[in-house]
């Protein structure tokens, strides 16, 4: 199968988020397929509820040869066997979050898969890392650039940028 180029929007507000971050990340290389980009850590208030405890967000560029489905699959068995219960309410506290972005140009609209993700335009803890590294990437339903959507976000959260995931040396 042809690879894919997809974007990851991984995020984490409990436990240790660096460490949540890490193997998220390492997860994704050994399920998914190969990292080919990643944004700076980006710290983020919780958007859609409430929480004192501030999310660490990243976007990751990955190429895979699962499908759209078998994608969201693995990222639901990365989230699970980092600890993610998925509760009733869809903006709560997580251990880890991990979002398809994009697949490709693909526009897809079933029940359970929904891609491009439609939250990114009203998302600046998304916009911000994504236009890190993929600034000219064109939102394939709303036809405008990363770059664009940042500019017109009426998210006026703030994003603080951490820096790089530090890599832990054994």
């Amino acid at each position: 199968m042809k690879m894919k180029i997809v974007y990851l929007g991984i995020g984490t507000n409990l436990g240790e988020r660096e460490f949540n971050l890490r193997e998220a990340l390492n997860r994704i290389e050994l399920q998914i397929g190969l990292l080919t980009a990643s944004s700076p850590v980006y710290e983020t208030e919780p958007w859609g509820f409430d929480s004192d405890d501030k999310f660490l967000n990243m976007v990751v560029r990955v190429r895979t040869s699962l499908s759209p489905q078998a994608l969201l699959k693995e990222t639901g068995l990365i989230e699970a066997s980092l600890g993610r219960i998925r509760g009733e309410n869809q903006y709560a506290s997580r251990i880890i979050d991990i979002d398809i972005l994009f697949y490709d140009d693909l526009i897809i609209d079933e029940v359970n898969l929904k891609i491009p993700h439609p939250g990114i335009a009203e998302r600046r803890f998304v916009l911000v890392p994504l236009n890190e590294i993929a600034p000219d990437l064109v939102h394939p339903l709303l036809k405008n650039t990363v770059s664009s959507l940042l500019e017109s976000c009426p998210d006026s959260s703030q994003v603080l940028s951490k820096g790089p995931l530090a890599i832990k040396q054994p």
